[in-house]
Protein backbone atom coordinates (compact mmCIF):
# COMPACT_ATOMS: atom_id res chain seq x y z
CA UNK A 1 0.00 0.00 0.00
CA UNK A 2 1.18 3.48 -0.81
CA UNK A 3 1.20 5.58 2.33
CA UNK A 4 2.77 8.75 0.97
CA UNK A 5 3.72 9.73 -2.54
CA UNK A 6 6.24 12.43 -3.12
CA UNK A 7 7.46 13.85 -6.38
CA UNK A 8 10.82 15.44 -5.56
CA UNK A 9 12.89 15.13 -8.71
CA UNK A 10 11.62 12.43 -11.00
CA UNK A 11 11.78 11.52 -14.63
CA UNK A 12 8.73 11.65 -16.84
CA UNK A 13 8.68 7.84 -16.83
CA UNK A 14 8.71 7.85 -13.02
CA UNK A 15 5.87 10.40 -13.03
CA UNK A 16 3.83 8.15 -15.32
CA UNK A 17 4.51 5.21 -12.99
CA UNK A 18 3.56 7.21 -9.87
CA UNK A 19 0.28 8.34 -11.42
CA UNK A 20 -0.47 4.75 -12.39
CA UNK A 21 0.23 3.55 -8.83
CA UNK A 22 -1.97 6.29 -7.41
CA UNK A 23 -4.85 5.47 -9.77
CA UNK A 24 -4.63 1.77 -8.92
CA UNK A 25 -4.39 2.46 -5.17
CA UNK A 26 -6.82 5.35 -4.65
CA UNK A 27 -8.63 6.02 -7.91
CA UNK A 28 -10.10 2.53 -8.46
CA UNK A 29 -9.54 2.80 -12.23
CA UNK A 30 -8.79 5.34 -14.91
CA UNK A 31 -11.67 7.38 -16.26
CA UNK A 32 -12.33 6.63 -19.91
CA UNK A 33 -10.02 8.30 -22.43
CA UNK A 34 -12.88 10.51 -23.58
CA UNK A 35 -13.67 11.59 -20.01
CA UNK A 36 -10.01 12.30 -19.36
CA UNK A 37 -9.81 14.35 -22.56
CA UNK A 38 -12.73 16.42 -21.29
CA UNK A 39 -10.99 16.71 -17.90
CA UNK A 40 -7.78 17.85 -19.62
CA UNK A 41 -9.72 20.51 -21.51
CA UNK A 42 -11.31 21.66 -18.26
CA UNK A 43 -7.93 21.85 -16.50
CA UNK A 44 -6.38 23.80 -19.41
CA UNK A 45 -9.31 26.22 -19.14
CA UNK A 46 -8.65 26.70 -15.43
CA UNK A 47 -4.97 27.34 -16.18
CA UNK A 48 -5.96 29.82 -18.90
CA UNK A 49 -8.17 31.67 -16.41
CA UNK A 50 -5.30 32.07 -13.95
CA UNK A 51 -2.93 33.19 -16.73
CA UNK A 52 -5.52 35.72 -17.99
CA UNK A 53 -5.95 37.16 -14.52
CA UNK A 54 -2.26 37.13 -13.63
CA UNK A 55 -0.70 38.32 -16.89
CA UNK A 56 -3.63 39.57 -18.95
CA UNK A 57 -6.19 42.31 -18.63
CA UNK A 58 -8.61 40.49 -16.35
CA UNK A 59 -8.48 40.70 -12.57
CA UNK A 60 -9.19 38.07 -9.95
CA UNK A 61 -12.69 37.96 -8.55
CA UNK A 62 -13.18 38.10 -4.81
CA UNK A 63 -12.00 34.80 -3.33
CA UNK A 64 -9.99 33.72 -6.39
CA UNK A 65 -6.25 33.27 -6.05
CA UNK A 66 -3.26 32.86 -8.32
CA UNK A 67 -2.74 29.10 -8.11
CA UNK A 68 -0.68 28.86 -11.28
CA UNK A 69 1.50 25.93 -10.21
CA UNK A 70 -1.49 23.95 -8.96
CA UNK A 71 -3.31 24.38 -12.27
CA UNK A 72 -0.20 23.39 -14.26
CA UNK A 73 0.18 20.28 -12.10
CA UNK A 74 -3.49 19.40 -12.70
CA UNK A 75 -2.92 19.62 -16.47
CA UNK A 76 0.17 17.44 -16.18
CA UNK A 77 -1.67 14.88 -14.04
CA UNK A 78 -4.45 14.34 -16.58
CA UNK A 79 -1.95 14.28 -19.46
CA UNK A 80 0.02 11.56 -17.63
CA UNK A 81 -3.22 9.61 -17.16
CA UNK A 82 -3.98 9.81 -20.87
CA UNK A 83 -0.44 8.74 -21.73
CA UNK A 84 -0.74 5.72 -19.44
CA UNK A 85 -4.13 4.76 -20.81
CA UNK A 86 -3.00 4.91 -24.41
CA UNK A 87 0.36 3.22 -23.89
CA UNK A 88 2.26 6.39 -24.76
CA UNK A 89 5.82 6.71 -23.47
CA UNK A 90 6.04 10.47 -22.95
CA UNK A 91 9.82 10.37 -22.48
CA UNK A 92 10.24 8.81 -25.91
CA UNK A 93 7.71 11.15 -27.49
CA UNK A 94 9.28 14.24 -25.92
CA UNK A 95 12.70 13.20 -27.22
CA UNK A 96 11.20 12.76 -30.70
CA UNK A 97 9.63 16.20 -30.39
CA UNK A 98 13.00 17.78 -29.50
CA UNK A 99 14.58 16.10 -32.52
CA UNK A 100 11.77 17.22 -34.84
CA UNK A 101 11.80 20.79 -33.59
CA UNK A 102 15.60 21.02 -33.73
CA UNK A 103 15.71 19.81 -37.33
CA UNK A 104 12.84 22.04 -38.39
CA UNK A 105 13.53 25.17 -36.36
CA UNK A 106 17.25 25.24 -35.49
CA UNK A 107 17.78 28.49 -37.40
CA UNK A 108 14.22 29.70 -37.97
CA UNK A 109 13.80 31.38 -34.59
CA UNK A 110 17.37 32.67 -34.48
CA UNK A 111 16.79 34.41 -37.81
CA UNK A 112 13.37 35.80 -36.94
CA UNK A 113 13.69 39.58 -36.49
CA UNK A 114 10.35 39.67 -34.62
CA UNK A 115 11.90 37.66 -31.81
CA UNK A 116 14.74 40.14 -31.45
CA UNK A 117 12.29 42.95 -30.72
CA UNK A 118 11.31 43.64 -27.15
CA UNK A 119 7.84 42.44 -26.23
CA UNK A 120 5.30 45.24 -26.10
Amino acid sequence: MITKMKCNEMTIKEAQEQVDKWIKTYGVRYFSELTNMACLTEEVGELAKVIARTYGDQSFKKGEKANLGEEMADVLWVLLCLANQTGTDLTDELNKSFDKKTKRDKTRHLNNPKLRESPK
